[in-house]
Parts: C-alpha cells; sequence; structure tokens
C-alpha cells in the first residue's frame, strides 16, 4: 500500500498534535463545541496564512474545494459565521501556548552549535482600521496594535512575543520577558532602562545598546583604538548613579564601556556594554546583528496576512498575529527539512501555490511528474 502527501500536511507534522490537543484540554477550549473544532479552527488559519486568503469567505471557498484532503488532516472546511465567532471568543492565550509547543518542536532541528545564545528585541506597530477604534484607538488618527519580539538570530525564529496596544511603552514588554541567564541581550534605545539593564546584568547576561546623545558618563579609562578605523572611542565609564525621582540602579554600582563606532553613512553610534574585555569590534558587530529583526518584521509583514485582519476584536487580532508567528516557524521547519529551494521566501511562494496538491516538498521548485498508474493489486491512498 502506497500513500502521497499534500504539502499542508507535510507542514503539519511539525506540530506535536498531543500538546496541541493538552492545550485545548488546559484552556477548556472545545467545550460545547459542535461545529468548528479548535483544530479545525487552527488548520483554516493557518491555511489563510499560508495561501494567502485574505477574508473569511476566500477561507471558506478554498477550504471547502479541498474538503475531501481536509479529512485526513482531521480538520471540515468551516462556515464563515461559525469561524467569525471562533476568532471572536475562543481563548487568544490557547495560540499563544501553542506557538510556544511549536517553537520548541523546531529548535531541535534549526538549533546551531553555538556558544551562546543572542537575543535581539524590538517591536513593530501594525495599523488596524476604524472597526477598532473601541480597544485599539492610538491617538485621533490611528489605531493599532504593537508586536514585540525577541529573536535568535542564529536560528532565525522569534523566541517570544507580546502584543499590546500600540501607545504601550516598549519597556512593558520587555519587563515581561524572562531573562536567559547567560544569554546576549541586544536592543535599541527603545528599551532605555538603567534598572532593566541591571537586572539583565545580575543574571550574568551581556547587553548591547545605545546610550543617548545627553546621557553623561564618567570616564575611569581610555582603550586604544586603531587608527583610521570604524571605531573612534573605546572606554570604560560609570553611568549616573542615580535617575529621577532619586532611584538607584545596580549599573551605577559598577563600571560598564562606551564604544562610539562610525557607520557606513557617517553617523557615529554611541554603543554601551556591561562586557569589558571583549574587542570593540565584537561589541560593534553585536549591535548590527539587530537589523536582522528588521528583516524579519518587514520579511513577515510582506508574505504573511498581519496587515488585513479576519476579525475586528481584539481576540481576533491576537489569535491572526499568533498564528501567523506560527506559520512562519512552520515555513523555517519544512523549510530547513529540504535542499532544493535555497530560499525561504521562494519556498514560501511555492508552498502557497502547491499548498493542497499532492507534492513531495523536496522537490516543488520541478515540474510535477506524471504520476505513475497504479498497481491493480496494490492500494493507492493520496493523504492531505
Amino acid at each position: 500500500m502506497r500513500h502521497e502527501n499534500s504539502v499542508m500536511h507535510d507542514l503539519l507534522k511539525g506540530v506535536p498534535w498531543a500538546k496541541f490537543e493538552a492545550a485545548v484540554e488546559k484552556h477548556d477550549a472545545d467545550r460545547c463545541v459542535r461545529k468548528l473544532s479548535t483544530k479545525s479552527q487552527f488548520i483554516a488559519l493557518l491555511h489563510a496564512q499560508l495561501s494567502g486568503s485574505s477574508s473569511l469567505r476566500e477561507i471558506v471557498t478554498t477550504m471547502t474545494s479541498h474538503e475531501a484532503r481536509l479529512y485526513h488532516l482531521g480538520a471540515t472546511a468551516p462556515r464563515r459565521s461559525t469561524l467569525a465567532d471562533a476568532n471572536a471568543k475562543r481563548p487568544a492565550a490557547l495560540f499563544a501556548d501553542l506557538f510556544d509547543v511549536v517553537l520548541a518542536q523546531a529548535h531541535r532541528g534549526l538549533r546551531k552549535a553555538t556558544q551562546e545564545a543572542v537575543r535581539l528585541i524590538d517591536a513593530t506597530r501594525i495599523p488596524l482600521n476604524a472597526l477598532s477604534t473601541s480597544w485599539a484607538q492610538y491617538d485621533t488618527r490611528s489605531n493599532g496594535v504593537k508586536v514585540s519580539i525577541v529573536y535568535d538570530p542564529g536560528t532565525v525564529v522569534p523566541v517570544r512575543f507580546a502584543i499590546n496596544l500600540a501607545r504601550t511603552n516598549d519597556m512593558v514588554p520587555a519587563k515581561g520577558f524572562p531573562i536567559e541567564p547567560g544569554a546576549t541581550y541586544v536592543f535599541d534605545m527603545g528599551y532605555y532602562s538603567f534598572i532593566w539593564w541591571g537586572d539583565l546584568d545580575a543574571k550574568g547576561c551581556r547587553f548591547v545598546t545605545r546610550l543617548k546623545s545627553n546621557t553623561p558618563t564618567r570616564v575611569v579609562a581610555e582603550r586604544p583604538v586603531a587608527e583610521y578605523g570604524p571605531i573612534v572611542v573605546d572606554q570604560i565609564v560609570m553611568l549616573p548613579q542615580r535617575l529621577q525621582h532619586a532611584r538607584s540602579h545596580r549599573l551605577g554600582e559598577r563600571p560598564v564601556r562606551e564604544v562610539h563606532v562610525v557607520i557606513d553613512n557617517g553617523k557615529t553610534l554611541r554603543l554601551v556594554t556591561n562586557d569589558l574585555t571583549s574587542p570593540a569590534e565584537e561589541i560593534a558587530d553585536l549591535y548590527k546583528t539587530r537589523w536582522q529583526i528588521e528583516l524579519f518584521f518587514r520579511w513577515v509583514k510582506q508574505t504573511l496576512k498581519i496587515r488585513k485582519f479576519l476579525g475586528t476584536t481584539e481576540n481576533a487580532v491576537r489569535i491572526q498575529i499568533a498564528v501567523a508567528l506560527i506559520a512562519y516557524v512552520l515555513l523555517r521547519m519544512t523549510h530547513a527539512a529540504q535542499t532544493s529551494v535555497e530560499s525561504l521566501l521562494t519556498f514560501t511562494r511555492l508552498v502557497r501555490a502547491n499548498l493542497m496538491h499532492i507534492r513531495s516538498i523536496h522537490h516543488l521548485d520541478r515540474p510535477q511528474a506524471p504520476r505513475k498508474p497504479a498497481n491493480p493489486n496494490q492500494l493507492d491512498f493520496a493523504l492531505c
């Protein structure tokens, strides 16, 4: 007996369904559900992300045309009103937990051998339309939410995320993210908090960020720099010991390092780190890796569906963003499992074109060969 899988089926192999069911039970998400299970809702939303569907009606139409293959995925094609109700009422926290479950599965195959973990932190704003004014109004002109991400440049996936209103200060979710002892944290001036920097330092973490131009420092020692190189200043300094309202912080009691680096456009960046021993060039290179999270935000916004939302409630928006991040992790896992397509963007486009087709993920870039006539003595199954 031989069988073949659809591309969607291969992508869903990255979901540990036993843990998925445990999460559903934890949140009691399927209680009193008669028509659309959480699994079917998740597959419908994932299908929308991967196929590029931009409306509930489009999801229903495209999934109904593949209803026979959905059966083998353990899902059913939803009705538009039922899917809308599920997005509005089913707990968004369930899908945040599911992201953690899929991420743990992904790290087994994507983790690279590195001496230390590097974590990039940043946030991006996603605008919403006027129908979300009741809960997401930012000012008199616009609405929106802010997605904060802790990103691992080694595995090229986000490891933490938080969704807040666009007016929320970046430090609010940052302080809520657990600190990984010994990791290196790189972030920009949106996370300007001496107290939080001190918390990172106390956990044995290295941090690299920028100092504001008006932040005074007391020079303790000067270090030599190469003539005509991009590093123009390398010195040990002391930060101000007290902040506004007489609040003290841990870093006021120990020296830090200030490095000035000239970038390609001639601008000088004033970097600060608690790493007193590494070469200044390494500190500058670490800060340069922060652009990887900017590229991640651009990729997700241009490729997945987080600019146009299927619902206007806060719950529906949170669910759609969580599923978009899950879709990204599944694409990264599946892309890493094959070798024929090097670019993740090209691979994603091929997945979109062949999502419900019976194709091997290892040959998406090749013309599909005609199927061989089935042996009359052998059962033939085409599974999704």
